[in-house]
This record gives C-alpha cells, structure tokens and sequence, in this order.
C-alpha cells in the first residue's frame, strides 16, 4: 500500500485555508493519539500526537511533506429530540451521554432505551443521519476526562 507521510501537526478549523485530501471520522474515531488513517484518495497516513486529543470537524493535519488533510465528520445514526430542551437536556447529562445542543433541538446517538425515555419524558424523538459533533467538555477543549463523582 502507498502510504503518505506522517502528520506532522494538527490545526485546527481556521488555521488553514486550503486542503489536497480529506479523512472522514465518526465521533468515536475523532478521539485519537496514534492511528494509521485512510484519506479518500485511499492513501494511508500516521497520527502520532503527543497525547490523545478531540479532533473537531474542519480541523486539518498537516503532513510531513506539506499536503493538508482535512478532518470531516462523518454521517452518523443520531435521535433528534424536541420538545422541552432544558428539561430533556437535563436528563441526558444526568446519563453523561454525549449530547450536541443547538437552539431549537438536541442531537444524541442513537440509543433505544434513551429514545424510550426522552419520549416518556414527552420528547419528540426522531432517527436520522447525521454529522455528530456534541458539545465538548466544560474544563477544556474536547471531551471531558476525569470526571468523577
């Protein structure tokens, strides 16, 4: 297999202005340290990065011969839930469950004893596919780590 160069550097969404390649990442594989990916154009590179990181989408790695890869979301299943926001939000952190919060609906994975509760709580709870990038952790960039009751 022809293998790209290694990342030599991660920069993040406005850092960057112009990509040659793109790698598409669930929210799960957005997690990494060190991970042999697949480009579109099927070429494979190395991420080593000094410590596992949240990558986000529109982020980019910068290789070592100068190509820029673009990070994407990927489309993923997700529930889209409506209805009283504070309230379902509420009861989705309470579960520590990734959660994308916009202005008019939340985004969670799809999960169907969530499904069942958010819609005996009174929700509207709808499947589709979606790109998947929920609200990152409160005491940095990312997800949060570390936390313990």
């Amino acid at each position: 297999m022809n293998d790209m160069p290694g990342a030599r550097r991660l920069m993040r969404k406005g850092e960057w202005t112009t990509a040659q390649d793109k790698v598409v990442l669930d929210y799960e594989g957005r997690f990494l340290r060190r991970k042999r990916l697949v480009a579109a154009s099927g070429r494979g590179f190395l991420v080593d990065l000094a410590e596992t990181t949240s990558l986000d989408h529109g982020d980019a790695f910068e290789l070592e011969d100068g190509t820029v890869v673009e990070i994407a979301a990927a489309m993923e299943p997700v529930l889209v839930v409506t209805g009283d926001l504070p309230r379902l939000a509420w009861h989705i952190g309470n579960r520590h469950t990734p959660c994308q919060i916009e202005g008019d609906r939340l985004l969670i994975r799809r999960d169907h004893v969530l499904e069942g509760m958010l819609t005996g709580l009174g929700g509207h709870v709808r499947p589709t596919m979606e790109r998947f990038t929920p609200e990152g952790g409160a005491y940095g960039h990312g997800r949060t780590m570390g936390h313990e009751h």
